[in-house]
């Protein structure tokens, strides 16, 4: 008797796990529905919660939900609006020819284990999370003024733990338009100083754009400007942080930058460098 018992509770296990394993495939199928591909990948570090997901994507974490519904309502902000018209670029990048596992021949680390990634579909320059220092990758044409760098970087926060993370123009010792989710600001510098900052809403695990430029007003005078922008808003039509530069600025290149002070991965993609028409 005992022993039928007991194969009687093993033949109900086995049930129960054969339905909890084809619930998983379920929920894995109904949460795989393809994305648009204009939103590219979603974050690859999620919160392990378990929500339903906006517009029908089925059941997923929290963290999925945001970044559908901040993809969501970009598609409503841009929906019947033309294009905005760019300036011709003078270098850009995507890596989705790129080699991955190498970086690519027309960078130049400064410092730091640059390489090409893939997650999903898309193909990025990854930092990764250790050493904890500071380090950039130059790449473009080498310029002065009149001219603008721009990329989308993204990375997570551990603990109370917090990535920096930016662009630059000007070579080593030129400017830089940086997030600092540590204070909470977003900060443009020249070379190490701080020269102005504004209170900045980073979000973890979402792709951040940034752009920085160097334009000329006049003889002896340039402004340098900054914006950055959170997934799904529309880019701002003014700069969000600028400071007027007296001295000539000196030809480099552009770069991206990041501190990995979080032990996590820092992601950069879509660098394009492109001279501005603005007078």
């Amino acid at each position: 008797m005992r022993i039928q018992n007991h194969l009687f509770n093993f033949k109900v296990f086995a049930v129960r796990m054969a339905v909890f394993g084809l619930s998983l495939i379920l929920l894995k199928v109904q949460a795989a529905e393809p994305f648009p591909a204009q939103w590219g990948s979603p974050p690859e570090i999620q919160t392990q919660d378990y929500v339903e997901l906006p517009a029908g994507y089925g059941h997923g974490s929290s963290t999925l939900a945001k970044w559908i519904t901040a993809n969501l309502n970009r598609d409503k902000i841009t929906a019947g609006q033309p294009e905005p018209a760019r300036a011709a670029a003078l270098y850009e990048n995507n890596f989705e020819q790129a080699e991955a596992g190498k970086l690519p021949d027309d960078f130049m680390a400064l410092a730091g284990d640059f390489t090409v990634k893939r997650d999903g579909t898309n193909q990025f320059l990854e930092l990764p999370g250790s050493p904890l220092d500071s380090f950039a990758v130059q790449f473009g044409p080498t310029e002065s003024a009149e001219v603008a760098v721009s990329a989308r970087i993204l990375s997570t926060a551990k603990g109370r733990r917090t990535p920096t993370f930016g662009v630059g123009l000007g070579g080593v010792a030129g400017y830089k338009l940086q997030i600092a989710p540590g204070k909470k600001s977003l900060e443009l510098l020249k070379d190490q100083e701080v020269k102005t900052s504004v209170p900045f809403d980073w979000q973890s695990g979402t792709w951040t754009q940034l752009r920085l430029q160097i334009h000329k007003l006049k003889a002896d005078e340039w402004k340098i400007q900054g914006k950055a922008w959170a997934p799904g808003a529309a880019e701002p039509k003014t700069w969000t942080v600028a400071f007027d530069e007296k001295e000539e600025p000196v030809a480099g290149r552009a770069s991206v930058l990041g501190s990995p002070f979080a032990g996590t991965a820092v992601w950069f993609d879509d660098l394009r460098v492109e001279r501005i028409s603005e007078k």
